[in-house]
């Protein structure tokens, strides 16, 4: 028997006797089996996944021609190292190339997720720059309320105020610039007389910080949970990849959530005809049968690499075969059922069944594209004062969407907080989008209610 926990003053009650998660948390739900768009727990109980886990469904639970990929593969070997070539390895990595990646990023790099993949991505930036003859160049400049992993380095260049706290004296103090968050602009403007005020903060940290000093730029095209699906203005990007490219700073453009069809395009900057220097995906790569997530530059970043004799380093589980036969045979489906249209024609009905959203005295704002969608919630919305943080709203409008049959996706840094994220697999029909809206509403207004 777990001995219980002596909490100290304005700490939750823990049940310790969980034995999942390390420390649990939040709703304490056993999934059975999933088909679709629906979990099921061992009572029979259907969930219509809304959140498509921590964003990361896209074709639908239960594909069979998915796992019998994944199977094929282990059935041949188990195993093999990460530079040397398997049938499945090169499938993937040519199918990115010809039918997903933008023009020029024909160089990948296979990792087990998203917090690796973009350590890499920072790795990769700095190779570079070293095999230049620009050492000098180390400083790496990202935005508030942005999330880009869990590693040292990720939290360093992320702005995810909970998951840096208690990190803050093992970070590199690299600059953050402002997020494009109109409701809240940081910087006091709004739309659209502020121009593009927001990234030229980033051309005046450049300068502050020494363009000869940075080494890249890091941003979420479309931000993901932690901000609650920014979509930024349709001159934030064409107008930061100019900023780059005039300092010879790398753009890195962290798709991991965004990426492979999520918000109604193949890669977010596909929506503003940006290319970046180097591109994170995941999550959608493989919709969850596999951890794999990837990174893609062009070869003038590669050739660099290879003239000083680097590698770029692999982790253990890179490119695992079975993984890398799940993403395949996920993109193929992708391609076959033509699911990157079908997110782009859903989102209109998305919208409409979170307009009355719009209007209610607890939400300040509804924003998204494609199927990546946010609802951020107010105790007031003409002031947009907060609920304080230990009414802990978002977890209550969670559980009380899973006992009605719907899982939402908690979002925020606690310090920006009240965020639901929605993100369901590809495969809703019109009719769970409707569900999804009316159980929403009702949640929410269960969840404020239980706040007092």
């Amino acid at each position: 028997m777990t001995e219980a926990v002596q909490q100290a003053p304005g700490t939750h009650p823990v049940d310790m006797e969980r034995p999942w998660p390390f420390v649990p948390f939040g709703a304490n739900l056993t999934v059975d089996r999933a088909e679709g768009p629906y979990l099921y727990t061992p009572e029979g109980q259907r969930i219509l996944d809304a959140a498509g886990g921590a964003v990361v469904g896209n074709i639908g639970y239960g594909r069979a021609d998915v796992t019998e990929a994944m199977a094929a593969a282990v059935r041949r070997f188990g195993y093999v190292v990460p530079p040397f070539q398997t049938d499945s390895r090169l499938r993937l990595v040519e199918r990115l190339r010809d039918r997903w990646l933008p023009p020029g990023l024909d160089r990948v790099h296979l990792n087990s997720g998203g917090t690796e993949a973009m350590e890499v991505a920072l790795k990769l930036a700095r190779q570079v720059h070293v095999a230049r003859g620009e050492p000098q160049r180390r400083v790496v400049i990202g935005r508030d309320l942005s999330y880009h992993g869990a590693s040292i380095m990720t939290l360093a260049v992320g702005g995810h105020a909970e998951r840096r706290a208690g990190f803050e004296d093992w970070l590199p103090d690299w600059p953050k610039a402002p997020p494009h968050y109109c409701l809240r602009c940081p910087l006091g403007l709004s739309r659209p007389t502020c121009g593009t005020a927001c990234v030229d903060a980033i051309d005046r940290l450049i300068g502050e910080t020494g363009p000869q000093n940075v080494a890249a730029v890091i941003a979420e095209p479309v931000v993901g949970s932690s901000g609650g699906s920014f979509v930024p203005p349709d001159d934030y990007w064409p107008r930061l990849r100019e900023i780059c490219s005039r300092h010879g700073v790398l753009l890195i453009a962290d798709e991991v959530m965004s990426g492979f069809g999520r918000t109604g395009a193949k890669f977010a900057v596909d929506h503003w005809n940006v290319v970046p220097d180097i591109l994170v995906g995941g999550k959608g790569m493989s919709g969850g049968y596999a951890p794999i997530a990837g990174v893609y530059a062009g070869e003038e970043l590669a050739r660099p690499l290879a003239e000083t004799g680097q590698q770029l380093m692999y982790y253990t589980y890179g490119g695992h075969p079975a993984a890398c036969a799940a993403a395949d045979a996920v993109l193929e489906i992708m391609e076959r059922e033509d699911m990157v249209a079908r997110v782009a024609a859903l989102e209109p009905r998305m919208e409409a069944a979170l307009a009355p959203l719009r209007q209610h005295p607890n939400v300040a704002e509804v924003r998204g594209k494609g199927l990546l969608w946010s609802i951020e919630m107010v105790r007031d919305r003409d002031t947009l004062e907060r609920f304080p943080v230990e009414a802990g709203l978002s977890f209550k409008v969670v559980s009380e969407g899973l006992s009605r049959g719907v899982f939402f996706y908690p979002g925020g840094t606690k310090v920006h907080r009240d965020i639901v994220t929605l993100g369901p697999p590809f495969v809703v029909t019109e009719a769970d989008i409707d569900l999804i809206g009316a159980v929403l509403r009702e949640s929410i207004d269960a969840a404020v209610a239980a706040c007092g």
